[in-house]
């Protein structure tokens, strides 16, 4: 059976360097342009959860799980864009700019929106005997959330600028890397929290500090210079074995019967896998013998 090559069935005929059809640039533009309009939908949800939440609580936690739900959608349609574009070969400069401008407003923007509304606004510092402790939790809340959006963006931007990045500590040869945890990795983080926790906006202090402080390693994550997968080596249109049907059959039973529970441990588990392997490569590096010294001979 022949394989199906979606960039040749692009192939414009009159084209005499077999270049892509001009409507086939549109393609992953559509997924783009997606991407922002569901980061604005995501952001509007997070306004008017934090209105409703003033006099109907339940219907506040409907909306904080609808900018949940989008931005879990944008998650999905970035991965596609990338490789729609390197399949049709319409990789382009203006779709690459495109991209991460939508990535700062669905994965940092929204996501930082949401943290904020969700997380901090209706908590009640009043219970703090401390007046300066409450003055500088709250300073501290506006600091980390916006934290969160400014190393998204710096993490795009030295994406773009970055040919072929080496992380800090290099993995296999035959596997692609990102450098630092990807902004959308950071926003899926956010929102599976959010959405497993019912959408419920916190109200306890401590809680609100335990909510600051993953943020922030989020944060610190996206600027590292730590390994994690990138999953670009998988390719989509390549046979699948029964077994990767059965396995993808019951994947999307989980995501339908139990998506808060494999939602929040699928973006747990991948942020996690960063910080255990850098973890990992530092124990291996401090246990690791040195060899031993040349003997010296005399006479």
């Amino acid at each position: 059976m022949p394989r199906f090559n979606l960039a040749e069935r692009l192939v414009d005929p009159k084209s005499p360097d077999r270049r892509p059809r001009r409507a086939a640039y549109a393609l992953p533009t559509l997924f783009t342009s997606g991407n922002i309009l569901l980061g604005f939908l995501a952001i509007m949800e997070s306004f008017q959860g934090a209105i409703a939440y003033q006099t109907a609580p339940v219907q506040a936690a409907k909306h904080f799980e609808l900018a949940c739900i989008m931005i879990g959608i944008s998650v999905f349609l970035d991965g596609l864009d990338g490789r729609i574009a390197r399949m049709t070969n319409t990789v382009s400069d203006f779709g690459r700019e495109l991209d991460s401008l939508a990535d700062v407003i669905s994965f940092g923007l929204a996501p930082g929106v949401l943290a904020y509304a969700w997380g901090v606004q209706f908590v009640d510092w009043s219970v703090l005997p401390d007046a300066g402790t409450r003055t500088h939790l709250l300073r501290a809340s506006y600091l980390v959330t916006f934290l969160f959006l400014v190393c998204g963006a710096a993490r795009l931007a030295r994406f773009n600028v970055t040919t072929n990045p080496v992380p800090m500590n290099p993995g296999r040869p035959d596997r692609k890397y990102f450098v630092g945890l990807p902004i959308p990795a950071a926003a899926a983080m956010v929102a599976s929290v959010i959405y497993a926790l019912d959408s419920r906006p916190v109200q306890h202090w401590l809680a609100a500090v335990v909510w600051l402080g993953l943020l922030g390693l989020l944060s610190f994550l996206m600027v590292s210079a730590w390994r994690y997968r990138s999953f670009k080596d998988f390719n989509l249109l390549s046979p699948r074995s029964f077994k990767s049907v059965i396995s993808l059959a019951c994947f999307i039973y989980l995501i339908l019967y139990f998506s808060q529970q494999v939602l929040l441990a699928m973006a747990a588990t991948y942020v996690a896998s960063g910080i255990l392997v850098r973890l990992g490569g530092l124990l291996q590096r401090s246990v690791k013998t040195p060899p031993p010294a040349p003997e010296t001979q005399i006479g």
